[in-house]
Order: C-alpha cells, then sequence, then structure tokens
C-alpha cells in the first residue's frame, strides 16, 4: 500500500487521480491538501505516524505537494518521536533539499520505499520540445543559458528552483513562497511606481529588488521579452520536490508580460499540459520543454 503524504497545491490530486492501487493521504499539521485526509500528523509526533504506516501495512511513500518546514513544539514531543529530535532539529535547520534528504533518510531506515511523483505520473513530464505555436528566439535561447547558470547557483545555495530573466539578466528569483508567488511579486514591482512600496513579502521573494538599490540590477528593466526559467535543484534527491508548473503558472507568467516558459526536460512535471498550451498560444507565448543544458 502507498501513503500519499499530500501538500499544498495540485499536484496530490493529479496523482491521486491517477493512483490504481490502495492508498492512504496523509497531511501534516498545517498543510491541507485539497483532497480527504486518512491520517492527520505532526511533526512532533512522526515516529508515532511511521508507526501506524506500518501497521496499516504501508510499503511505500510518496510526498507531494508544498510544504515549508515547521516549527516544533518540544511539549507536543511524544515517546516514539523523541529519538528522532536531534535529526528532525538539524533538517529543519538545513535547506529544503537538506531536510528533504534527512526525512528520506528517516522514512528509508524504517523500511518504506519512496516513490517519486513522476514514477506513478510519467504523463505529467513532457517530451523535449515546443509545443506552442510561438517558438523561443535566439535571444530566448541565449537567455536560457543564462538561467541554466543562474538556477545552477541558486541550486547549490538551496534556494530556489525558477527565475526571470531578460536581456541576460536576472530579474527575480524564486524565493520560499513558489514560483507563482515570485511571479506575482514581480509583476506587482512593474507596476508599482516607486519599488521601494513594496511589500516586505515581495521583496523577499523578488530576490532582485534589494538590488535595485545597490545598483546591480537596471530598474528601467520590464519583463517585455523575458522568461520564466524553471529547473530542479543540481543535487536534490529527485523522488521529492521535483519543480511543478501549471495554469496558474502560465497565468502568471502572462500576466507579468513574459514571452515564454523554459522548463528543463525530465525535471519539471506539467499539471494540465494541454490547457496550460492553449493558455500561452493565446497569449502569443511559448513553452520550451528544453533538454538539460541544452541551446
Amino acid at each position: 500500500m502507498l501513503a500519499l503524504i499530500a501538500g499544498t497545491g495540485d499536484l496530490p490530486a493529479a496523482l491521486a487521480a491517477r493512483l490504481d492501487r490502495p492508498y492512504l493521504v496523509c497531511a501534516m499539521d498545517g498543510f491541507p491538501p485539497v483532497l480527504d485526509v486518512d491520517i492527520p500528523f505532526r511533526i512532533e509526533h512522526l515516529g508515532s505516524f511511521l508507526d501506524v504506516l506500518k501497521a496499516k501495512g504501508v510499503t511505500d511513500i510518496c510526498m507531494a505537494g508544498a510544504m515549508r518546514r515547521p516549527p516544533i513544539d518540544p511539549a507536543e514531543i511524544d515517546a516514539a518521536t523523541l529519538p528522532m529530535v536531534p535529526r528532525i532539529q538539524a533538517a529543519i535547520g538545513a535547506g529544503d533539499d537538506g531536510a528533504l534528504r534527512a526525512v528520506i533518510a528517516i522514512f528509508e531506515e524504517y523500511g518504506f520505499r519512496i516513490s517519486a511523483a513522476h514514477e506513478i505520473a510519467p504523463d505529467l513530464l513532457p517530451i523535449t520540445g515546443i509545443p506552442t505555436v510561438a517558438k523561443p528566439t535566439d535571444w530566448h535561447r541565449a537567455d536560457a543559458q543564462v538561467g541554466d547558470k543562474a538556477l545552477h547557483n541558486m541550486g547549490t545555495a538551496d534556494s530556489g528552483q525558477a527565475c526571470v530573466i531578460r536581456m541576460g539578466r536576472v530579474l527575480a528569483r524564486e524565493g520560499p513562497e513558489g514560483t507563482d508567488a515570485m511571479l506575482k511579486a514581480f509583476h506587482d514591482s512593474l507596476t508599482s511606481s516607486d519599488p521601494g512600496t513594496l511589500f516586505d513579502a515581495a521583496i523577499e521573494t523578488v530576490g532582485s529588488v534589494a538590488d535595485w538599490f545597490t545598483g546591480t540590477e537596471d530598474p528601467t528593466n520590464n519583463a517585455d521579452d523575458g522568461i520564466l526559467f524553471k529547473g530542479p535543484k543540481p543535487t536534490q534527491d529527485r523522488r521529492a520536490d521535483l519543480p511543478v508548473i501549471g495554469l496558474q503558472t502560465a497565468m502568471q507568467a502572462a500576466e507579468a508580460g513574459l514571452a515564454g516558459i523554459v522548463i528543463e526536460a525530465d525535471g519539471v512535471m506539467v499539471l494540465n499540459l494541454k490547457g496550460v498550451v492553449q493558455t500561452l498560444d493565446a497569449n502569443g507565448m511559448f513553452l520550451w520543454v528544453r533538454p538539460r543544458g541544452g541551446a
């Protein structure tokens, strides 16, 4: 049996719709999925939660959807979880990739196999190519090379999986809130008459806003003909947290005035590919499923 540890967003429901074997939906406190939850749990009860999964005959675990590192209430830690506390605290103190690796290691030590979301739903990984009417120009291909390098540097620092590129410049970088939040905050920054009036969350999400005040970025840049570039971190465990885009991403990219979206082939899942392509076509934008490091 499979335990689907579901976070927020549309991915857990997309996986559940494709599962052809018995499964349980599990959710960590504070991150409610759109699915009905069979087993809720707290991070302070992780040991007991894993014991429950064992008792119910679970052999495989799939983690899908957005979850952030939760705070730990020492008073809530149960006896089964107490021996794990140093590892859980170390994981929460690490970056997202480090935290996932630590959690995966705990699951595997309990005898569970980690099933990747794209193993359950391989159709969510689009084939290499350009399924839209619009195609990237040489300009966009050059910006994709810049995005590839930027994402590698961001991934090495465990700081994000997406960025906005225009004319060789990194105009925005994904923060903890995710790609759609980055695009919204970026669009808000473009429509604001004064970048200094941006709300704190936007400044945190759009890393380049801070650069505007140091002179390392040109505040006159706009999104026209820019691209959204998204891919996995260079060393991440692809069994969890593989990047995802969907209709909301396409609409936010269009709202921001971008020319297209570039994603790494075999590294980014697309929810409702048909709808994404239709949205981009309606806005004269392209989707490029680009080979890793390719031109």
